[in-house]
Formats: structure tokens, sequence, C-alpha cells
């Protein structure tokens, strides 16, 4: 039975899975399926661990005894996680994570989790971009914010057009990152 939110019951899940594994043309009560509709739903629970966590929640302990720091802090090769909105297929891939701040920091695990946060979501690429950009200069309220994500979309190499060995970057620059081009270079060669 649903929850009041109208999420679905694990019960209702796993019975969504079994209907699948039958549509595929398997038989989900052969001995190698049986606790396969269960695996599938505590899998899903991992992939989308995300839905359950505030961004913003993440980024709201800071560091104000940072001695006058004001030069680029950034986090390279975060790698990352996600479905595809459109085919709930994986996308895997790195982030990069730059910001300068504004009279206080944020641990740098936090800026991981806030990647993970948008991750661990159904997503297209572009959105998460904006939405981990935008998360951090809402909070931390830096000079600037950049972030460069690198993503192989298995939406496009495991299935569809079938172009393995591609992969999509997207980059968010704002604050001083988008309006000073030296800015944005430094941290462009940072991250190479």
């Amino acid at each position: 039975m649903s929850d009041e939110t109208g999420r679905p019951s694990r019960d209702e899940a796993e019975r969504a899975v079994r209907t699948l594994l039958r549509w595929t043309g398997e038989d989900p009560k052969r001995d190698g399926l049986l606790d396969t509709p269960a695996r599938v739903v505590r899998a899903y629970e991992e992939f989308f661990r995300g839905y359950a966590q505030d961004p913003v929640e993440i980024l709201n302990r800071t560091f104000e005894e940072i001695e006058g720091y004001d030069e680029m802090v950034v986090l390279r090769g975060i790698r990352y996680e996600s479905f595809c909105e459109h085919h709930m297929a994986p996308i895997i891939g790195q982030a990069w994570v730059g910001y300068i701040p504004s009279g206080r920091v944020v641990g740098i695990s936090k800026l991981a989790r806030v990647v993970d946060a948008y991750a661990k979501r159904l997503q297209i690429q572009e959105k998460m971009t904006a939405q981990i950009a935008n998360t951090i200069n809402e909070v931390l309220q830096p000079h600037g914010v950049a972030v460069v994500l690198k993503g192989i979309h298995h939406c496009m190499t495991t299935r569809g057009v079938h172009k393995p060995g591609t992969d999509m970057v997207t980059s968010r620059m704002l604050g001083c990152f988008r309006e000073n081009a030296m800015t944005r270079q430094e941290f462009l060669a940072m991250i190479e």
C-alpha cells in the first residue's frame, strides 16, 4: 500500500520488478530470480538516495577562521554515478568543483556530498551541473563558483546510437568565473 505521499510500498515495488521480469520473458519464480525483486529495490534505494538528501543542509556547516584565505579552492575528479531520466540508464562520470571563498569555506567532503546528492537522482547532466553550482553559490555566497562535469551516458553508448568511447562535458561558471576570463582559465588549467 502507498504511503501518504503516494509513494509505492516496498511490496508494490517488488511486484513491479516481477512484472518487468515477466515482460522480458523470464520466470520470476525461477531459482536464480527468486530474490531479484528485493535486490533490485535495495539497489534502487542506493541508486536514488539523493532524493532523501538536502544539498543545502550538507553545505550549511562552514568555517570562518580561514586567515583571510581568498584564493581558489578546487576539488578535482569527484567520481559520480547517476541515471538518465529518459532511459534510466547509468551515467558514470567525474566532477570538478571550484569556488573562491568570501570569508568562509566548507569542508571539502561537503563538495563531494553535494555532487552525490544531485547525482543520486534521475538526471540530465546539464541540469545536474547547474544544480551543483547554483547550490554552492546560494549557500556559500562566494566570489564565484565553477563546476565541470564529464559523463559517459549509457543511454547513448550501450543502446540507441551505440557510440562507445564518447563522453559529454558540461560547465557552469558563476560570479568571477563567468566575468573574468583569467580566473576561468586558471580553474580550467587546474582541472586538466
